[in-house]
């Protein structure tokens, strides 16, 4: 969580200094569900993410000099500085992409799954949504496919609220996202977003469950994202109250986590200093390295390009 947090507040750093091209939505706040979750997977299990894919990426392992980069544009980028903050992906870790299109990310790793069960393998893929990709036909389709097929799948609804400025009792008349498993016979489980213990208990069942044979689960984190739906400012529209994101932050995820550790005596308040500056240590590394490495070659322009 400590990786995610200061990689991103770092991240948006660089875009308000206007060093970084395009887009970028960061995950600040919603930390405890990428760590719980990815804490419950083995490296050959596989995700897929979401246009707010950075917490994921860092949670599944991708390296910090290859994600900077990528958000430089740079040619030692994850995705050789093609794809920049919307798309890092890293098959090697089993990151199948983050997906700046809503809800496209569930039947690619439905898909992974089916391709799992076709091969022998006894892989899970897990994916990332917002309460806003229920809505969307990609996510139904999905779900309905991967229970019917029993296919080793966790669905983890990320639920801050929002879909972009919209509230959740905008865009749906539901209290709990999960009501929609029940739907395609899909078992599911509503979880506190900000404790990452409770995230990485459900998302543990949830895993058993698929590697098992025993088909698909949906997990719902009430979470909470600190800046907005795009860049920290962002568009200045006001949808939200500075008092709500204010009292959301009194349960920050981090802080959760490190008082339980200190209390329990699982660690120490000087060790836990020292993981924060040793990210910072690293973060300052893989922001000169990407600032070092050369543009893409115009030359490749088409490599990795196909047509049908």
């Amino acid at each position: 969580m400590v990786r995610i947090r200061l990689f991103e507040t770092e991240a948006g750093k660089l875009m308000e200094a206007g060093k970084l091209p395009g887009f970028l939505h960061l995950y600040v706040g919603q930390e405890a569900v990428a760590a719980g979750v990815m804490a419950a997977l083995r490296d050959d299990d596989q995700i897929t993410s979401t246009h707010r894919g950075h917490g994921h990426a860092v949670a599944k392992g991708v390296g910090f000099r290859e994600m900077y980069a990528e958000l430089y544009g740079r040619g030692t980028g994850a995705c050789l500085g093609r794809g920049g903050s919307m798309h890092i992906n890293d098959l090697t870790r089993g990151m199948l992409g983050a997906n700046g299109i809503v809800g496209a990310g569930v039947p690619i790793a439905v898909g992974a799954a089916f391709a799992a069960r076709y091969k022998g393998e006894n892989s899970v893929a897990v994916t990332f949504f917002g309460d806003g990709a229920t809505n969307i036909g990609a996510f139904h389709e999905g779900a309905n496919m991967a229970a019917i097929l029993g296919l080793p799948v966790v669905f983890v609804c990320e639920n801050n609220g929002y879909a972009e400025f919209t509230p959740q009792s905008g865009h749906m008349l539901l209290t709990d996202v999960a009501d929609r498993a029940a739907a395609y016979g899909m078992p599911s489980e509503i979880v506190d977003g900000m404790d990452a213990v409770a995230v990485h208990r459900a998302a543990t069942e949830a895993v058993a469950r698929a590697r098992a044979g025993e088909g698909p689960m949906m997990i719902e984190a009430k979470t909470y994202r600190y800046f907005d739906h795009q860049g920290v400012k962002g568009l200045r529209h006001p949808y939200r109250s500075d008092e709500e994101v204010a009292e959301w932050k009194t349960r920050d995820p981090i802080d959760l986590i490190e008082a339980r550790a200190v209390a329990d005596g699982t660690a120490t308040r000087a060790e836990l200093d020292e993981v924060w500056q040793r990210t910072r240590d690293e973060i300052a590394e893989a922001v000169a390295y990407a600032e070092a490495s050369p543009l893409p070659d115009p030359a490749d322009l088409l490599l990795n390009v196909y047509s049908g």
